[in-house]
C-alpha cells in the first residue's frame, strides 16, 4: 500500500462541483489501495476578499490578526471537500493545520515551518481514515495561528510527503503540467514530461506559477518523489526529479516575472562596505534582493542598482530613504514598470553561445535590455513591462524544441 499526498489549489476546488470532482480524484486514488493525504488551498478568490474585508475594518491591522482570518478559507475548503467525500461513502477526517502537527516560527504572513509532528496524521492513517488538511497555515510556539505566505499549501503537501515519507506528491492545478512558457502567452508550448528539482526551482523563482520555490527547495531537499497534473484532465503530468535527460532540449523553460520593481541608489561613495551597510538592513526586515548590478566605480564614486518583489517596494524605499546617510548615497530612485524575463536548462551549462541567442532574439524583436543575470542554467534579463509578452514569443521561437 502506497502513501499518496495529493495537493488541490483553490481554483479546483473554486465551487461545489469542482469540490465534487476533487472528492472523485481523491476517492479513485483511495479505491486503488493508497493511503491518501490531501492538501487544499482556499476557494478561488476566498484569500483576496478577505483582506478587502480586513481592509475595511482595519487597513492598519496586526499581521497576527490577519493570519487568524486568512487561515479561514482553507478551512472551508478542507470541511466542504470532507462532506463531499463523506457523501461518497468514504471513511475521512479534516485537520487544520496545527491539528496535523505543523509547527512555525513567529513570523506572521509569512512563517517557516519547524516541525512537523505526524503522530495525529499516522493515527488517523492507521483507521483507514482518508486525511484532509488545511494548507497555507501551522501554529507557532504561543499558540497562535500562522500563514506561510503566498505558494503556502504548495509548500504544506510537499513538507507533509517529506515527513510521512510519501510514496509520491501530486500536485493538481488547472494546468496539466510544466510548459516551456506559459500556454497563455505562447501559443505552441511544449508540455515536459520531466524536469529537475534545479530547472523546476528557477522556473518557480522567475515568475513560472505552477509550482512554489520554497516547495520545490523542500522537495529537493527531502528528494520528495513529485509531479504536476491537471485536476479538470485525466492526462499524464510533469514529473520533477533529480536528473533528466538534457541532450535533447537546451532550454526548458521561458518565463516572465512582471511583479518587481528595480530601485537605483546613486552617487555611493566608492569603498568597502557599502553593499554590505544596504543589503543587510533590507535582510533584517526579510527583504530579498534578485539580480544586483554596480557600476565601475569613477570619481571616487558608484551606482548600485538590484530589483525586489513589487510588494516589497514601499518597504525598501522607506529603509533606504531613512538610512541614506549611513551610506552617503546622494539619492534613490526606483521602476515598478519592469518585468524580468528568463531562460532555464541544465543544458545550458555546457552549451556555449545561449546567451548570444537569447540576446540576439530580443535584439530582433527591438526590445531593450537593462539589467542581465546569469546562473549556471539560468539568464535572466529586466526589460521593459510593455515588451514582456513580445519577447516571451520571441525568445521561446528561438530556442523552442525541434519536431
Amino acid at each position: 500500500m502506497s502513501l499518496i499526498v495529493q495537493k488541490f489549489g483553490g481554483t479546483s476546488v473554486a465551487d461545489a462541483d469542482r469540490i465534487r470532482n476533487v472528492a472523485k480524484i481523491i476517492t479513485d486514488t483511495y479505491k486503488a489501495g493508497n493511503n491518501v493525504v490531501a492538501v487544499v488551498s482556499a476557494q478561488g478568490d476566498t484569500t483576496d476578499d478577505l483582506i478587502a474585508k480586513a481592509a475595511e475594518i482595519n487597513p492598519a491591522a496586526s499581521k497576527r490578526e490577519l493570519d487568524v482570518l486568512l487561515s479561514c478559507g482553507e478551512q472551508i475548503s478542507m470541511s466542504l471537500l470532507a462532506m463531499a467525500i463523506q457523501k461518497l461513502g468514504f471513511p475521512v477526517i479534516s485537520l487544520t493545520g496545527w491539528q496535523a502537527g505543523l509547527k512555525t516560527d513567529s513570523a506572521y504572513g509569512n512563517a517557516r515551518i519547524k516541525q512537523i509532528d505526524t503522530d495525529r496524521l499516522n493515527a488517523e492513517l492507521d483507521k483507514g481514515k482518508i486525511v484532509i488538511i488545511a494548507g497555507f497555515q501551522g501554529i507557532n510556539k504561543y499558540d497562535d495561528i500562522t500563514t506561510l505566505g503566498r505558494g503556502g499549501s504548495d509548500t504544506t503537501a510537499v513538507a507533509f510527503a517529506a515527513a510521512l515519507k510519501a510514496d509520491l506528491c501530486q500536485i493538481f492545478t488547472d494546468v496539466d503540467g510544466v510548459y516551456t512558457a506559459d500556454p497563455r502567452i505562447v501559443s505552441d508550448a511544449v508540455k515536459l514530461d520531466e524536469i529537475s528539482y534545479d530547472e523546476m526551482l528557477e522556473l518557480a523563482s522567475l515568475g513560472a506559477q505552477v509550482l512554489h520555490n520554497r516547495s520545490v527547495e523542500l522537495a529537493k531537499k527531502y528528494h520528495v518523489n513529485l509531479e504536476i497534473l491537471s485536476s479538470f484532465k485525466n492526462v499524464p503530468g510533469t514529473k520533477v526529479k533529480e536528473v533528466v535527460n538534457v541532450e535533447k532540449m537546451l532550454v526548458r523553460g521561458v518565463t516572465r516575472d512582471n511583479d518587481i520593481a528595480r530601485i537605483s541608489i546613486i552617487g555611493l561613495p566608492d569603498e568597502p562596505g557599502i553593499a554590505f551597510k544596504i543589503f543587510s538592513l533590507l535582510a533584517q526586515k526579510r527583504i530579498n534582493v534578485d539580480i544586483i548590478l554596480q557600476s565601475i566605480g569613477r570619481c571616487n564614486t558608484k551606482d548600485l542598482s538590484f530589483t525586489v518583489a513589487k510588494p516589497n517596494l514601499d518597504a525598501a524605499l522607506s529603509i533606504l530613504n531613512d538610512n541614506i546617510n549611513s551610506f552617503k548615497g546622494k539619492s534613490i530612485t526606483y521602476d515598478d514598470h519592469i518585468s524580468k524575463v528568463s531562460i532555464v536548462g541544465a543544458g545550458m551549462e555546457s552549451n556555449p553561445g545561449v546567451a548570444a541567442k537569447m540576446f540576439e532574439a530580443l535584439y530582433d524583436a527591438n526590445i531593450n535590455i537593462q539589467m542581465i543575470s546569469t546562473s549556471e542554467i539560468k539568464i535572466s534579463v529586466l526589460i521593459d513591462r510593455d515588451d514582456s509578452e513580445k519577447a516571451v514569443k520571441a525568445i521561446h521561437e528561438r530556442f523552442k524544441p525541434a519536431d
